[in-house]
């Protein structure tokens, strides 16, 4: 079996799918079908937009399924015949009828090296718990939620000036060059699985939209965690003055705890610093409500007298 007679059907839907699926194309798979997730309104006005795998799709005149629930809607996949299932990031649960259905079963490219961070959110994750290397595996799909024998890793090192933005991109890399190097290697099983050690699992869930109010209550490391892992979108946030003011970039300024937590205490061209439980954090770059991203010194510009104020 080659790439080019090998009949694969991909599921994915964001940004990082979509260029994986168009590197693939381009490298000649042959993708028979792109299921994704439904479109969804965007911005204020709710205009409806095409998801970023189903625009790649229809620009190479590859057939787009969009079912609401494909566990219940999922006939087409048998008429499409594939010879393998790669999934990465579609976000719908596959049943075990369509795990069934390719010949070679159901594959699927996971953003951290398992066992660590099964679940929905393994790259932001890495990013609060700042870790310091992730990764990409490929594994077999199973009913269990990532649970699936792996094949490949491809380690992927996370620095400092790293946020979930910079972190998808380099994961989005790492995906393609498994399945350049690997996926045909699997598939005529001149790599084998390996089963997943169960001792040491570990989980990570949908970030909800609560948890993108930063907590004060947590520790300097840890926010700035969550500042990374939340960049550049959906963004994490303080409320300063009743208003949402997202904190997009920031870095830890020292250790020392000097005044009232949230407490702004410095506002001038050093810095924009307020106070964490542990210690001084220095914010680099923020949004404020309904403004363009901007640096810290075009922040304090535009708002007088900030030293004294409280990020709650």
């Amino acid at each position: 079996m080659n790439k080019k007679d090998l009949r694969i059907v991909f599921m994915g839907t964001p940004d990082i799918s979509a260029k994986t699926l168009e590197s693939m194309i381009l490298d000649g798979f042959n993708i028979v079908g792109v299921v994704a997730q439904m479109d969804k309104p965007v911005g204020r006005k709710k205009t409806l937009e095409k998801v970023p795998t189903k625009v790649v799709a229809e620009k190479y005149s590859i057939p787009v399924f969009q079912p609401y629930k494909i566990r219940k809607d999922f006939e087409f996949l048998k008429e499409l015949k594939p010879d393998l299932i790669l999934t990465l990031a579609y976000g719908q649960i596959v049943s075990q009828e369509i795990l069934d259905i390719p010949t070679y079963g159901c594959l699927n490219l996971h953003g951290s090296l398992l066992p660590k961070y099964r679940g929905a959110s393994p790259i932001q994750s890495a990013l609060i718990n700042n870790e310091k290397f992730t990764g990409v595996t490929l594994m077999r799909m199973i009913r269990e939620m990532d649970a699936g024998e792996m094949y490949v890793k491809k380690v992927v090192e996370i620095e400092e000036d790293d946020n979930s933005t910079s972190l998808f991109n380099k994961i989005q890399v790492a995906c393609f060059d498994i399945v350049k190097e690997s996926l045909m290697d699997v598939i005529n099983s001149s790599i084998k699985g390996e089963i997943q050690n169960e001792n040491e699992v570990t989980f990570c869930s949908m970030i909800k939209k609560e948890q993108e109010k930063l907590d004060l209550n947590k520790s300097k490391e840890e926010i700035i965690g969550w500042v990374r892992g939340l960049s550049y979108e959906p963004g994490s946030y303080f409320l300063l003055d009743n208003l949402k003011i997202k904190i997009l970039k920031a870095k830890v300024y020292n250790d020392l705890v000097t005044d009232e937590i949230g407490k702004i205490i410095k506002a001038d061209k050093n810095g924009l610093i307020f106070q964490a439980i542990n210690g001084q954090i220095s914010i680099l770059e923020l949004q404020k409500e309904g403004k363009k991203v901007m640096d810290y010194k075009s922040f304090i510009n535009g708002n007088q007298n900030l030293v004294g104020k409280r990020f709650y």
